[in-house]
């Protein structure tokens, strides 16, 4: 059993008058440190599966588990990075970061100062004073980053967290959350409709299908992909090759359904 399992994972959204089954049977094993991506159609329920795996959602059926134990009965500390960044307009860059350590009551001169050392990581050490209406979307993100690794994680959630970005912003950001993670060893998980950007900054890739959502397909990132930053993966010859692999997969995927 790995890091992080999910087995016989199934869940069901319930109205009064209907229900809806988001996904079913989904088993995947992920290694401490791995960096793997969801892929699929809209609707095959690849958030529902983040959400379960933070315990947002308790599942219909199936588990979760952590190195061996239940997820519930753990307190296994989970970071999630989204679309938007959520920064409060009101606080200052560094204030934002160490909100996690002012809810937990743990905001000492070490973790005021981990904080600037992130910072400084992502590129912000000269706006730990500036407010997010200051800042432009891309470092907005960043500072998300650093408000989530100041938590020390042990498993890192990304819901398309580049999507609303410019494709330049983009690119530089994927290249600053694959390699921080790398740096840190954080397990992460990223949803994303960008097989690009899965294959760029994944070890490995699990395809939907929809309706329910189920793994269709995994594909494993080549190691000397895995080894490039995800800029100069993007012009290695293989990557285009697995690029048009997972496109006709996807394509596949939805024509029949």
């Amino acid at each position: 059993m790995g890091f992080l399992t999910l087995e016989h994972i199934s869940h069901q959204y319930f109205t009064t008058s209907s229900y809806t089954k988001a996904i079913e049977d989904i088993n995947l094993t992920i290694d401490e440190g791995e960096f793997v991506s969801f892929l699929g159609p809209s609707g095959c329920g690849k958030s529902t599966i983040l959400s379960i795996v933070s315990g947002l959602i308790t599942p219909t059926e199936g588990n979760v588990f952590v190195n061996g134990s239940p997820i519930s009965k753990q307190s296994t500390s989970i970071g999630y990075m989204l679309q938007q960044d959520y920064l409060f307009p009101w606080k200052t860059i560094q204030q934002n970061v160490l909100l996690g350590p002012y809810i937990q009551r743990n905001v000492t001169q070490e973790i005021k100062e981990k904080a600037i050392h992130i910072l400084e990581d992502m590129g912000l050490g000269n706006v730990v004073t500036a407010y997010p209406t200051q800042l432009s979307g891309g470092m907005r993100q960043r500072a998300a980053l650093a408000r989530t690794l100041i938590t020390d994680p042990h498993i890192f959630l990304l819901d398309e967290p580049f999507s609303a970005l410019d494709y330049q912003t983009k690119l530089k950001l994927e290249n600053l959350v694959a390699n921080t993670l790398k740096k840190y060893n954080k397990t992460s998980l990223l949803v994303t409709h960008d097989i690009g950007e899965a294959i760029a900054m994944s070890d490995r890739i699990y395809l939907l299908s929809a309706n329910p959502g189920k793994i269709a397909a995994t594909f494993q990132v080549p190691n000397h992909l895995k080894s490039l930053d995800p800029f100069d993966a993007r012009q290695d010859a293989d990557f285009n090759d697995l690029f048009q692999e997972i496109w006709k997969e996807l394509n596949a995927l939805e024509h029949n359904s």
